[in-house]
């Protein structure tokens, strides 16, 4: 168990420490893209997915609400 959680916590290290290498130089997508004005566009499509998640969870929810109900009558 030891073994497992020393060998998870190395590569989450490793892995933040590939972020900072990263983050030192500049995002030259996210500039162009905010150059050409379409960074609307990516913020508009993830806006409309995550609606999209909670509006199905809701309404799951729902249903599953309803189907508890009937169960325990």
């Amino acid at each position: 168990m030891k073994k497992i959680l020393s060998l998870i916590t190395f590569l989450l290290i490793s892995v933040s420490l590939f972020a900072q290498e990263n983050a030192s130089n500049e995002i030259d997508m996210a500039d162009k893209l905010y150059e050409d004005g379409r960074i609307y566009v990516v913020v508009a499509v993830v806006a409309t997915i995550f609606t999209g998640i909670i509006v199905y969870l809701v309404n799951l929810d729902s249903k599953i609400s309803k189907l508890e109900k009937q169960i325990k009558k």
